[in-house]
């Protein structure tokens, strides 16, 4: 098998993630959560009062401090998966709060922060071997990926998924304004001027909607290996 760049996009709380630690550790390849790193870019932003009060971003600010940004991944040894980092602190659980996921998208939106972020997932993924998911992977991160991958589902089975997973973590959560919140995010990130959620022109459809993660880690293995073996 070739070493080869697999890129999966979606829409939020579509599996992605899950999908993408579990290939890459059934493969060995390396996995970079891009969506944590937008998350940890809007923890950085809140923890250092860069919200109006009216939800609006104090841009200038953030702009000037991204350098003091620094986001890695460490694996934990009793998930198997990689945790997220910021600044030297772990941030794995608070970045996926309701309150992250109500400002991340506009975060996202900003046109430094994702050139920052996409230098960074550029020179992750430089010696191939990587799986790495988010929005613009196959698109603007790495166009040349040899399997592209879009994953989609229903924004209520999203949000039901999205409310389980904060329970099981023991963390609040209301299941109607998650589902507002996962619509609110699929339009700001599908409208945005800078790298719009779209999928790839030759990337593969997945809808998890009604898939178990048996389902979906089966189909994945068997993209990888068309790709791969070619």
């Amino acid at each position: 098998m070739r070493k080869i760049t697999i890129a999966i996009d979606g829409f939020s709380s579509c599996g992605k993630s899950t999908m993408a630690k579990d290939l890459a550790r059934e493969i060995g390849y390396v996995y970079v959560d891009t969506g944590a790193m937008y998350r940890s870019v809007t923890l950085f932003a809140m923890r250092n009062n860069m919200f109006n009060p009216d939800g609006g971003i104090r841009a200038d600010e953030l702009k000037a401090r991204m350098d003091e940004i620094h986001i890695s991944f460490k694996l934990n040894k009793d998930t198997g998966y990689p945790d997220t980092y910021l600044n030297g602190g772990l941030v794995e659980n608070e970045i996926r709060s309701i309150e992250v996921s109500n400002k991340v998208s506009p975060i996202a939106a900003l046109p430094f922060v994702r050139e920052a972020l996409v230098r960074q997932q550029q020179a992750m993924g430089r010696d191939k071997g990587v799986v790495m998911d988010g929005r613009d992977i196959g698109t603007v991160v790495f166009p040349d990926a040899e399997l592209k991958v879009f994953v989609t589902a229903s924004a209520e089975v999203r949000a039901q998924r999205r409310y389980d997973e904060l329970k099981a973590k023991g963390m609040a959560a209301d299941y109607e304004e998650i589902l507002k919140n996962v619509k609110e995010r699929d339009y700001i990130d599908s409208h945005r001027e800078v790298s719009p959620l779209r999928k790839a022109g030759d990337a593969v459809e997945l809808d998890n909607s009604h898939m178990s993660i048996a389902g979906q880690k089966a189909w994945l293995l068997k993209q990888y290996m068309r790709a791969a073996g070619d």
